[in-house]
């Protein structure tokens, strides 16, 4: 629950949230709670230097297009709200091999987010305008309830949003496609049967075409490594979305 769930993003309005409040939430204390969350961050570190070993991963983090400076925002929802997600390896990569840029990596991900919540957090993203806007988004859209022939959100409106929340912010802009799923564990999986959810890979594939239309680059890892229940991304998986994306983004610089 603690890698993706962040009650201080959603709960502003309560003020500053500080170890002591949001630990018990957890069931934790605010020395477990802190405990955990720095485990969580030395392993997204550790992932991120492992990257750096390839020269090629290297390279590519110094052609990143961020300047020194510079402000970076991801919008999403649990795969990058994930303190293991490709943003929070991509945050240390940055800081291990460009410390001297002090690059601001902002995440504003909120796990369970669709686009037309995503834009309910405008406000959030151009508070501190941003220089870079990576934003992945689209798979709780294609949620599907039950016997449900359509979709939580609907494929004409998630366009909708996505266009919407690109035209609110003038700032160098990148997609980051939801990932494919795995249909067989996300079927098998128990908390999924008991409250009646599935994902389907033809919704994922409509989204990520949408994605692939915009001017903007669209970053997309066809083949990632799931947890048990087949739709968030391992340790693995969100290792191979950072290099996608780094390597991706890079090469739009070259």
């Amino acid at each position: 629950m603690l890698r993706f769930q962040h009650p201080e993003k959603v709960l502003g309005y309560l003020g500053p949230l500080s170890a002591d409040r949001l630990g018990p939430l957890f069931g934790l204390s605010s020395d477990e709670y802190e405990q955990i969350r720095g485990q969580y961050a030395e392993q997204a570190r550790q992932i991120a230097a492992d990257l750096l070993a390839d020269r090629e991963v290297a390279e590519a983090v110094d052609r990143l297009p961020f300047a020194p400076g510079a402000h970076v925002a991801a919008v999403g929802e649990s795969t990058t709200a994930d303190l293991l997600s490709w943003f929070e390896i991509l945050r240390h990569l940055l800081g291990l091999r460009r410390p001297h840029d002090r690059i601001t990596l902002v995440n504003l991900a909120v796990t369970g987010q669709t686009t037309t919540q995503a834009l309910a957090g405008l406000p959030a993203l151009t508070a501190q305008p941003p220089d870079w806007v990576l934003c992945m988004l689209g798979g709780n859209d294609a949620t599907r309830f039950g016997g449900s022939d359509t979709t939580r959100v609907s494929l004409g409106e998630t366009e909708r949003n996505l266009r919407l929340l690109r035209g609110a912010c003038a700032a160098g802009w990148a997609w980051i496609a939801p990932t494919p799923v795995d249909e067989a564990r996300i079927a098998a999986y128990q908390p999924f049967q008991r409250a009646g959810l599935r994902w389907a890979n033809d919704d994922v594939a409509a989204i990520t075409s949408i994605l692939a239309a915009m001017p903007e680059p669209t970053v997309a890892l066809t083949t990632p490594a799931h947890e048990d229940d087949g739709l968030h991304l391992s340790a693995a998986g969100q290792r191979a979305l950072a290099e996608v994306v780094v390597k991706a983004l890079a090469e739009e610089t070259s």
